[in-house]
């Protein structure tokens, strides 16, 4: 393993011989159809446009073809007003459902970090949530397998959401790169390849200049987790000088906003190969940065805007810093959790983002603090016209595929993001990052076919887009489970989302037989 990448590899302990199980071929979801009718749905665009409906919505050999208004909510629809079916359409009637673009989970591993865990599981998680396209962060499974998935989602001989492949720095290489003229060279081996981009922990600064230089080049994607070893030398504000395109999480952001110091305030006997050290400091970072309204920060917002820059917070992955309890006892971990997750959560002083050895009261305040000073900053850049997308990073920390994103959504909104906008988020924006808004992320004629169907009104409440729905009492007095995604549309295949998480169970019942 090459010693730079390593080291900080070990220090997140990934493992990069894990091995996830393959893919089953497809053998879920019906079409493309020549031609598909969408009948009486509501319209979430991703424009940031306000719901409006009821519309029919016409597909053709996977493009969006009309988008057509048919009548006024509360009365009966006139069938002189709606297009015509043709023999052989396949037509659905999606009277009262809401529509939504596709969703984009910006930081999606395929459980790269638990040796055989099936890649089906996390999959059709995915697609269960409305998630039709992921970027992947790393491949730390192999760039050549997820090139292979990559392909496979393509051509529908899979379900599985879109993907988008990244690989990190020094991967599918042979030696340690040490130099800028090593660095070029290996961007362009991965472009080769078929990467679509790249992510970094951080490099010294000559290599991390010749590697964003090369990226560019070659029309790679960056992304970067500013990892603490190297974030005195590269802070955010830095590394988007150079070219970088997208920042995870938010490390390097207070450190770009530090007036009265260049180093954050460790304790002196911290080790950042102690995940407790790492997390509980880290919980305290941003409390050191200027603060909101101040010169250094409108500045540095400001510079990162003009640079277009793209932030991908994924707030839900850090949440049980702050309220570790509600995040080991969420409903969903008792159908949905598969007990390999499950053992890799618990603490564990070897395994990333398992750092709850003895965390107390004041570790989640301190992240409560956090938190507000973080979202703070997030709302302030969206409110300046910054990017902010969607991603979850889940596999970690309590966090499982599709129903972390979901919860992305709701921090976003606790971030001062109105719904709608946090539905830009998680479709347009994503698409824009990726340099794909010209074929995903709004619901428009000339789009594909990437639609999320779902009974009830998301913008009223996100919980409806949990796969175990929305627990509520009806007028009854009785209390039911309502919501979860109906229909996940990608690439013009329907897939019965309810039949998806079905699935999963099964998984996840099998493999508690098998332990």
């Amino acid at each position: 393993m090459k010693l730079l990448f390593s080291v900080l590899l070990f220090a997140l302990s990934v493992s990069l011989n894990a091995k996830t199980l393959d893919a089953p071929q497809r053998t879920e979801g019906e079409g493309p159809y020549e031609r598909l009718i969408l009948r009486g749905g509501i319209v979430i665009d991703g424009k940031g446009a306000p719901p409006f409906g009821p519309v029919d919505i016409i597909i053709e050999d996977n493009i969006i073809v009309s988008v057509q208004s048919v009548g006024a909510p509360g009365v009966p629809i006139k069938a002189s007003s709606r297009p015509k079916a043709n023999e052989g359409d396949k037509v659905i009637d999606i009277s009262g459902h809401y529509v939504l673009p596709g969703f984009v989970d910006m930081h999606g591993h395929i459980a790269g970090s638990v040796d055989g865990l099936p890649a089906e599981y996390p999959f059709k998680l995915w697609l269960a949530h409305g998630i039709t396209t992921v970027r992947e962060p790393g491949s730390f499974n192999g760039l050549d397998w997820t090139l292979k998935h990559q392909e496979l989602s393509k051509d529908n001989d899979i379900t599985a959401p879109r993907i988008v492949p990244y690989v990190g720095f020094n991967m599918d290489w042979d030696k340690e790169i040490t130099t800028p003229d090593e660095t070029r060279r290996w961007v362009r081996h991965v472009a080769d390849k078929g990467a679509q981009g790249i992510k970094f922990f951080g490099l010294p600064r000559p290599m991390m200049e010749a590697a964003l230089d090369e990226a560019k080049k070659q029309g790679l994607g960056t992304m970067m987790h500013h990892a603490q070893l190297n974030v005195v030398g590269t802070n955010a504000l830095d590394s988007a000088r150079m070219g970088l395109t997208t920042m995870e999480h938010w490390y390097g952001l207070p450190e770009a906003l530090f007036e009265d110091k260049v180093i954050q305030d460790y304790p002196l006997d911290y080790n950042y190969n102690d995940e407790s050290h790492r997390f509980t400091e880290a919980g305290r970072l941003w409390q050191q940065a200027a603060p909101k309204g101040s010169i250094k920060w409108n500045n540095v917002r400001d510079e990162l805007i003009d640079l277009d820059f793209t932030i991908d917070p994924t707030l839900t992955i850090y949440e049980a810093s702050r309220d570790v309890m509600r995040a080991r006892n969420a409903p969903w971990h008792k159908e949905y959790t598969h007990p390999k997750l499950k053992a890799f959560f618990e603490p564990n002083r070897e395994s990333h983002g398992s750092y709850f050895f003895d965390w107390t009261t004041q570790n989640e305040i301190d992240w409560k603090e956090n938190y507000k000073i973080w979202m703070s900053f997030l709302n302030d850049y969206k409110n300046h016209g910054g990017r902010v997308t969607t991603g979850s990073d889940t596999g970690y920390i309590y966090k499982i595929f599709g129903f972390g994103l979901i919860r992305e959504f709701e921090l976003l909104q606790e971030a001062g993001f109105h719904p709608l906008e946090v539905v830009q988020s998680a479709t347009i924006k994503g698409a824009e990052a990726l340099g794909m808004d010209h074929k995903i992320g709004t619901i428009q004629a000339g789009k594909l076919a990437d639609l999320v169907i779902v009974e009830e009104n998301p913008i009223a409440n996100f919980k409806v887009l949990y796969g175990t729905g929305h627990y509520r009492l009806g007028l009854d007095n009785k209390a039911e489970y309502v919501g979860g995604v109906k229909y996940t549309i990608k690439d013009g295949i329907i897939f019965d989302a309810r039949q998806l998480r079905e699935d999963v169970k099964q998984l996840v019942q099998q493999a508690k037989k098998a332990n």
